[in-house]
């Protein structure tokens, strides 16, 4: 019989039988029983030692909590010394606009004689750079346009005028290769006569031919229309030789009329604002000219304006474009604009002007650029710290606090000059040392 097995009843012997089927369902049902409450044991064991790895881990001592929460040490925050340039730099907003401006305006009385005044071309936009020779627009089919000259057109100039405004006249048709010679400066001749025939053909339009009564009467500069055929009879006098007048043939002078020539004084020159209308009467504006070179103009407070002074270097930058130009302050005004009262702050404007060293784009002209000016400048490198390390001790002396390589701190006595972007010009006092590459203290955190 194999160990552990139970023997087969044989059918005599139910009654124990019976009771060894009974008693083997105890023995199972105790053996699960224990199985159960090893496992519980284990699980629970488990949860124990879990719970006391979390409770070990949530408390802390009060030692440890202060510990974790006190606020770092402190540190010193320093700075090295350096060899630099110390510049006081202004930095304002300004507005891009041309040197001066000129406003063009027409005669009524502009245009062909016995005609109404009306403008039939406009030869000029808004942004146009004009040149001399230029024609701006038409006044009744005849022309307006521009010549080289500081005085202003006063009179209508022809064949026998004499005078400055002569001359100037000379001077700009030569300057556009129209030559006057043999005609001496400030008379109109046949040399002149000829220049602005030529001129004029070349804008594309006859001069004006105006008659006169006869060879004697050239010098007149007043417009005369041609005598009719009884006024030549009524008005016949004695010539030189005794003839009669009127069996004279009438004369024609060429004259360029006060109201075709607009005389600019300098390059460049840009067309701002053309009011001029075909179809319109002209009018006392037809068109405003910006003449010279873009200039910078902008407002300043006094405070700033004690600052500036002519010839110090400035920057224009473009922020649109990102446009450098180097510039200098040309003028400050010594007072506010014309009902601009002493108000203080920034709202009591000083005008300011910068030039820019070379030329500006004229699409610049009414933008706004940034403006850097050099208000005060060392004049070359000196020894210089951040302003934030300079102290004044209890005896009324500034020093520096040096940080050494051993870690110690020492106070140098220093004297401070210029300052500037936030750096102090700075030369030690008398047997103290202090030198490029030292760190000197700037602060401390808390």
């Amino acid at each position: 019989m194999a160990y552990g097995s139970t023997p087969a009843p044989d059918e005599n012997d139910s009654g124990n039988s019976h009771s060894t089927v009974q008693t083997t369902g105890r023995r199972e049902r105790s053996s699960t029983r224990r199985r159960g409450w090893l496992v519980a044991v284990v699980i629970g064991s488990t949860l124990v030692g879990a719970a006391g790895v979390a409770a070990a881990t949530l408390l802390k001592s009060p030692a440890q909590i202060a510990a974790e929460t006190a606020p770092p040490a402190p540190d010193t925050l320093t700075a090295q010394v350096e060899q630099r340039v110390i510049a006081d730099t202004l930095v304002t907003r300004g507005k891009v606009a041309a040197a001066s401006t000129a406003e063009i305006s027409v005669p009524a009385s502009s245009g062909v004689p016995g005609s109404r005044p009306v403008v039939t071309k406009v030869k000029v936009q808004s942004g146009d750079q004009v040149s001399y020779g230029k024609v701006l627009f038409e006044i009744s089919g005849r022309p307006v346009f521009t010549l080289a000259g500081a005085m202003p057109a006063y009179r209508d100039l022809q064949t026998g005028a004499k005078g400055e405004d002569v001359a100037q006249l000379q001077k700009a048709l030569a300057s556009l290769g129209y030559r006057t010679a043999p005609d001496a400066a400030g008379a109109f001749g046949a040399g002149t006569e000829r220049a602005v025939l030529a001129f004029y053909k070349s804008i594309g339009y006859s001069p004006v031919r105006l008659a006169t009564s006869g060879p004697d009467d050239k010098a007149g500069a007043a417009r005369t229309p041609p005598p009719s055929a009884g006024d030549k009879g009524a008005d016949a006098k004695a010539t030189p030789t005794g003839a009669p007048a009127a069996a004279q043939e009438p004369q024609t002078v060429v004259t360029v009329p006060m109201s075709e020539v607009v005389f600019l004084s300098t390059l460049p020159v840009r067309a701002d604002t053309v009011v001029a209308t075909v179809g319109k009467a002209p009018g006392d504006k037809m068109l405003t000219l910006s003449t010279g070179a873009p200039v910078v103009v902008a407002e300043v407070s006094a405070q700033e304006k004690a600052l500036l002074k002519a010839g110090q270097q400035a920057e224009i930058l473009s922020e649109d474009s990102g446009l450098k130009v180097p510039g200098a302050v040309q003028a400050v005004t010594d007072a506010p604009p014309v009902g601009k009262g002493e108000q203080p702050g920034p709202a009591a404007g000083y005008l300011l002007r910068i030039a820019p060293n070379s030329p500006l784009p004229a699409d610049l002209t009414g933008k706004e650029v940034r403006i850097s000016i050099t208000a005060s400048s060392t004049d070359g490198p000196v020894l210089a710290v951040p302003s934030a390390a300079i102290s004044a001790g209890a005896d009324g002396q500034t020093s520096v606090t040096a940080l050494g390589s051993d870690g110690r701190l020492r106070r140098v006595p220093v004297r401070p000059g210029a300052s500037g972007g936030g750096f102090v010009a700075v030369t030690p006092e008398a047997g103290a040392a202090l030198a490029p590459g030292d760190k000197v203290v700037v602060g401390r955190t808390p």
